[in-house]
């Protein structure tokens, strides 16, 4: 075509990223690390197996619908308790990021933890970072191929052992155990074992900072909790410019230099890749492993440590000490945060403290509004399900009020089992001409007779009286 043509121009709309090697890190924030991933884990790994009154302390029996935590047990019907928890949760976050930023994605979000784990085995395996990387450039002989394999046969082990332990919170584990083992688990169970499994060993084994980069909304949206008093993970630019190399022992400021060595070491620890030199960035979850690398090469330098630290922008910016930025924690936002947090903590225990496990539907039966029976009775049925969210078996005793007159024929016990349900009929008779015809309000008490603590509901409804 002429010299004047155009020239064609690929675009990219994804440039594949290089890949990350963390280096390892010590230290007392890496020291937090370990406590915090632990703890989460012996919490998941455990709570499972505990028992509770002879049942499974934590399950979420979808076949059964029942919610078994500890001494409480839940039906479909307590669906509110769940929505007051995620917005607990929620609210919790907020909280926790307007003052330290992501401090939970750094130590306890469950993609930092598996990914933390999984590097543990790459290493025990393959080595430190200069290994790692020296290890995937070179060609596949009989020791490459005994490292990565035998660092994948203990990552797929152990994404499998989450995903059982995962279902097991929905299937007794300890059922769930016997099937694995026999080979005899349900269609079901057998996908999300394997379901989470892969999702755990792909995303803590390959995807890592991918995830938290591109996949997780929560580093979208934290710039909106972040102000300029949030605790970050930042570099003191004032201190550290200009950087550069220089001897041990050399005074920063003879040389014209700042407090930082360009080491790199910032870079290299750095779960994301980023540099934190650069000021904050959104791919930074606040793991502090660029502060303890920093501390070690201040403390080889004899320089103070907090080039790289805990700050906030203000106390950059100002030179404030630790006192100015504490005096600026509770302000509006995070004193509003606190206590709507308060509240709805508040409400929250106060229901399931005053909770009354016993719940009652009454249901007028359809089939017979209302008759006349022995010429002397105007009667109406009523139809009751019971349902026991206690961890005692209870027998209940039924009564009615609201109408002069009025008493049951039939049906007055209900016998209903721990943590179950079941119904009953009751008959509720007025003598003819004691009331008007037409409906009139009536209160059936339904009381615990014997076993277990004693409980009381009061269910309304309405007798009806034919014209």
């Amino acid at each position: 075509m002429g010299s004047s043509a155009a020239e064609s121009k690929v675009i990219e709309l994804y440039k594949a990223a290089p890949k990350i090697y963390p280096k390892s890190v010590s230290g007392r924030f890496a020291r937090l690390r370990v406590f915090t991933l632990l703890v989460t884990q012996l919490v998941f790994y455990g709570l499972a197996w505990l028992q509770w009154n002879g049942r499974q302390a934590v399950l979420f029996d979808l076949v059964e619908r029942k919610f078994y935590i500890f001494g409480w047990i839940f039906w479909p019907q307590d669906v509110l308790y769940l929505a007051f928890i995620l917005i607990i949760s929620a609210y919790s976050l907020f909280f926790v990021t307007a003052i330290a930023g992501r401090v939970f994605c750094g130590y306890a979000c469950p993609q930092t933890v598996y990914t933390e784990i999984f590097m543990w085995v790459e290493r025990w395996f393959e080595g430190d970072r200069a290994a790692r990387m020296k290890l995937d450039r070179g060609p596949w002989t009989r020791e490459k191929l005994w490292r990565k394999g035998g660092k994948h046969a203990v990552w797929i082990l152990m994404a499998l052992w989450t995903g059982f332990t995962f279902v097991g919170y929905f299937t007794p584990i300890r059922d769930l155990a016997v099937k694995v083992t026999t080979l005899s688990t349900g269609p079901w169970e057998t996908f999300w074992i394997l379901f989470y499994g892969f999702a755990t060993w792909g995303n803590a084994g390959f995807m890592r900072e991918q995830v938290c980069k591109y996949m997780c909304p929560y580093a979208r949206f934290q710039s909106v909790m972040f102000d300029r008093d949030t605790m970050i993970v930042t570099y003191d630019a004032a201190r550290g410019e200009p950087r550069g190399s220089r001897k041990k022992g050399v005074d920063p400021a003879s040389a014209g230099l700042g407090a930082c060595v360009d080491c790199s070491l910032c870079v290299q620890v750095c779960p994301t890749g980023i540099d934190i030199r650069n000021g904050l960035q959104y791919e930074c979850i606040g793991c502090a492993a660029c502060i303890d690398v920093c501390d070690s090469v201040m403390d080889k330098l004899n320089y103070p440590r907090g080039l790289v630290r805990y700050a906030t922008e203000n106390a950059i910016e100002k030179q404030w000490g630790w006192r100015e930025v504490r005096a600026h924690i509770l302000r509006p936002r995070i004193m509003i945060y606190g206590v709507v947090l308060v509240l709805l903590v508040g409400g929250l225990l106060s229901s399931l403290v005053l909770r009354n496990p016993l719940k009652v539907d009454v249901i007028r039966d359809a089939r017979v509004l209302a008759r006349e029976v022995e010429g002397q009775w105007i009667e109406n049925v009523y139809r009751l399900n019971v349902m026991n969210a206690s961890e005692a078996a209870h027998r209940l005793r039924v009564s009615v009020e609201g109408i002069d007159g009025a008493r049951l024929d039939r049906g007055g016990l209900i016998a209903v089992d721990a943590a179950s349900n079941a119904s009953g009929t009751v008959a509720v008779r007025v003598p003819v001409g004691a009331l008007s015809p037409g409906t009139h309000p009536l209160q059936l008490i339904i009381e615990s007779e014997a076993g277990g603590a004693p409980l009381a509901v009061r269910e309304k409804s309405t007798f009806m009286v034919p014209r």
